[in-house]
C-alpha cells in the first residue's frame, strides 16, 4: 500500500455518499477500479472482478498529464523554457525550410495545444515510412496561427516527449524515475514506445489504480511529497490552472466537464482539475475538498463517471475538514490607545497586593521572587511574544490589551508552556490609580486584593498613532512594584 487508510466519517466524509458512489460506479458496468483519497488517506476503494489492484491499467492520455511534469523538472534544471522553438529543440526532425508558421512554434503551444494544427496529428504517424513520428508531425501543415487555437492533439505531447529524450539523453520513464516515480512509491510502470524508441507521452504510460491516486495526490499538494519539493510549486500551479479556453461549439452539450479549460497537459473541470484519458481513466483533483479521485475503467464515454462525483461526493465531502488557517484565544476587547498614551505607576510593598500575592503554586512564573525589570510586550488585536525572568530562566509568554474605556486597560498574558492567564485591569479614574489582578485557573486564589497608588511621573507624552504597547513590571526584593506603560 502506498497510502495509508482510513475510514470516510473520521475525514469529514458520509460513509453514505461514499456507499452512493461505489454502487453508482458499479451501475455503469465498466469501472475497473476505484480509489477515494481525502487528507492523504484512502477512505474508499475497491475493484470490480476480474480487475484488481495489483494490476497495471493502460492511462491512456492521463500519460499527457505526467509528460507534462517531465517538462517542468527540465524547466527547473534550465534544460530548456517554455518560450523555446520548437524547430530548434528538435532541429534534426525539422524541415529544411520552416514556416514562419512553424518558426513561431513555441513548447508553451505544445503544453496548452494550440499547436495551429486542424487535427490531432496522431492519426498520421503510423503513415511515417520512416518511422519518424516526430518529423511526421513537424511536417504537418499549420492551418492557425500557434497559440490562437485549442485542437486536441497528442501528436504535439510526443513532440515533448521527443524534447526530453533529446534533452537528457533518457526516456520519460528514465527522466521521470529518480526525480517522481521512485520518490512517490511508484514501482512497475511502462511506457509505449514509437519506432524512434522514444515514449509516446501522449498515451501509452501504464500504472495501477492506486499509484494514479498517488499521482493524483501529488498534485493536489502542488508537487510535494514527503516533506521534500519534487517539482516547482510555479510549475504545478500553472500546469493544473486554466490557461486557453477550450468551449467548442461542437462539443456535445452533455460534457460540461470538457468545456471548463486547459492547462498545461491538464484539464480543468467543473470543480478542480483533472489528468484524463480515454475510456475512463481520470486522475480528479479537488483542492477545496482535499480530495483526490482515482478510476481505471473500459467505457466509450468517461463523461458520466465524472458527473457520477459531483452528484455524490462532493455533498458527502462538502467542507474540507483541515484546521482554519486562524485560530485565536479571546483577545480584550477595545480601543488601540486613549490619552494619556504613556503610564508610570509605582506601589509601596503590599503584602497583600495583587502582583505580591501573584504566584502560580508551582508554574514557572511567582511574581513574588521575580525581582527585576520585565518588559512585556502588549498587542492590540492580536497576540505579541515576549519572555520574563524566573531565576536565571526566560519564560515565554504573550499578552494582548485594549483600553476598553478612557480610563480603563485590561491584558491578558499567558504563559504559553502552562495553562495559566493573568489578567491585569489598570483603572485610572484621574485621583487614583488600581491594578487588579486575576488568574483564569489556580490551585489557590484566582483573584487578589488590588494595589492602589497614583502616577509617581506624571503624563510623560500624549497619545499617539500606535496599536501596541510595552508593559514594564519593575519589582524590588521588598516587593515594591512600579509598572510603566507605553507605546510601541
Amino acid at each position: 500500500m502506498l497510502l495509508p487508510r482510513a475510514r470516510p466519517e473520521d475525514h469529514g466524509v458520509d460513509p453514505a455518499a461514499i456507499a452512493a458512489f461505489i454502487d453508482a460506479l458499479g451501475q455503469t458496468g465498466g469501472v475497473h477500479g476505484a480509489v477515494v483519497v481525502r487528507d492523504g488517506a484512502v477512505i474508499a476503494e475497491g475493484w470490480w472482478e476480474p480487475y484488481g489492484p495489483e494490476l497495471r491499467h493502460s492511462m491512456y492520455s492521463v500519460s499527457k498529464s505526467f509528460t507534462s511534469v517531465a517538462i517542468g523538472l527540465a524547466v527547473a534544471e534550465g534544460r530548456l523554457s517554455i518560450d523555446d522553438r520548437v524547430i530548434d529543440l528538435l532541429p534534426e526532425d525539422a524541415p529544411a525550410e520552416a514556416s514562419g508558421r512553424l518558426a513561431s512554434l513555441r513548447v508553451r503551444h505544445l503544453l496548452t495545444m494550440t499547436t495551429g494544427h486542424a487535427v490531432d496529428t496522431v492519426d498520421s504517424l503510423h503513415l511515417a515510412a520512416d518511422g519518424g513520428w516526430a518529423r511526421a508531425i513537424l511536417a504537418t501543415e499549420l492551418p492557425h496561427e500557434p497559440g490562437k487555437v485549442f485542437v486536441y492533439n497528442s501528436g504535439a505531447t510526443y513532440l515533448l516527449s521527443a524534447i526530453i529524450t533529446r534533452l537528457t539523453g533518457a526516456g520519460l520513464l528514465e527522466y521521470l524515475g529518480p526525480r517522481l516515480l521512485v520518490p512517490l512509491g511508484i514501482e512497475g510502470a511502462t511506457w509505449q514506445q514509437s519506432p524512434e524508441g522514444i515514449a509516446t507521452g501522449g498515451w501509452g504510460l501504464s500504472i495501477t489504480t492506486e499509484q494514479l491516486a498517488v499521482f493524483a495526490e501529488f498534485c493536489r499538494l502542488e508537487g510535494l511529497w514527503a516533506g521534500a519539493r519534487l517539482v516547482p510549486v510555479e510549475w504545478m500551479r500553472a500546469a493544473t490552472a486554466f490557461q486557453v479556453p477550450t468551449d467548442d461549439p461542437d462539443r456535445d452539450e452533455k460534457a460540461p466537464d470538457w468545456r471548463e479549460g486547459y492547462g498545461y497537459q491538464f484539464w480543468r473541470s467543473r470543480h478542480g482539475y483533472r489528468a484524463d484519458g480515454a475510456f475512463g481513466q481520470f486522475a480528479v483533483v479537488l483542492p477545496e475538498q482535499g480530495m483526490v479521485v482515482a478510476l481505471t475503467s473500459g467505457l466509450p464515454d468517461g463523461a458520466p463517471l465524472l458527473d457520477l462525483i459531483w452528484e455524490h461526493l462532493l455533498p458527502g465531502a462538502a467542507v474540507a475538514p483541515v484546521t482554519p488557517k486562524a485560530l485565536a484565544l479571546p483577545l480584550p476587547l477595545g480601543a488601540a490607545h486613549a490619552e494619556p498614551a504613556q503610564r508610570t505607576l509605582s506601589f509601596p510593598p503590599q503584602a497583600t497586593g495583587a502582583l505580591r500575592r501573584f504566584a502560580l503554586d508551582g508554574s514557572p512564573l511567582d511574581l513574588v521572587n521575580l525581582a527585576g525589570t520585565h518588559r512585556i510586550p502588549v498587542g492590540h488585536g492580536r497576540w505579541l511574544a515576549g519572555e520574563v525572568a524566573h531565576q536565571g530562566v526566560r519564560v515565554p509568554v504573550a499578552a494582548a490589551g485594549a483600553w476598553v474605556d478612557a480610563a480603563t486597560w485590561v491584558a491578558q498574558i499567558w504563559l504559553v508552556e502552562t495553562p495559566f492567564r493573568a489578567t491585569l485591569t489598570l483603572t485610572d479614574d484621574g485621583a487614583d490609580v488600581r491594578l487588579d489582578a486575576t488568574l483564569n485557573v489556580s490551585f489557590g486564589p484566582v483573584e487578589f486584593a488590588a494595589l492602589q497608588g497614583g502616577l509617581s511621573s506624571g503624563i510623560v507624552e500624549r497619545a499617539g498613532s500606535g496599536a501596541d504597547w510595552t508593559l514594564t513590571v519593575q519589582i524590588t526584593e521588598a516587593g515594591a512594584v512600579t509598572l510603566e506603560l507605553a507605546e510601541g
